[in-house]
């Protein structure tokens, strides 16, 4: 049991070492809620295609912050709550 969380300590703390593009690169707007429902609408098959393509991202780096957030949660919940209405009460 001590490995599995020493094990997931470890993964915790170099996860967060992980580096984000800088913005200064971008020129166009910065993706926004639009983008990020869209986004999360696609993310299970864009998740799908980074194992083939590492160029392929579920989740755009330099966003325009929560709203592109709240976007792409909305679009996950759009993909994923459809099943719920197939079984009445």
């Amino acid at each position: 049991m001590r490995s599995y969380i020493a094990l997931a300590a470890t993964a915790v703390v170099l996860a967060g070492c992980a580096a984000q593009p800088f913005t200064s690169h971008y020129t166009d707007p910065l993706p926004g809620f639009w983008w990020g429902a869209l986004h999360g609408l696609i993310a299970p098959f864009s998740l799908i295609g980074s194992f083939f393509d590492p160029s392929i991202r579920a989740y755009a780096a330099p966003n325009a912050g929560w709203w592109y957030d709240l976007g792409f949660v909305i679009g996950l919940a759009a993909l994923f709550s459809g099943g719920a209405s197939r079984y009445p009460n």
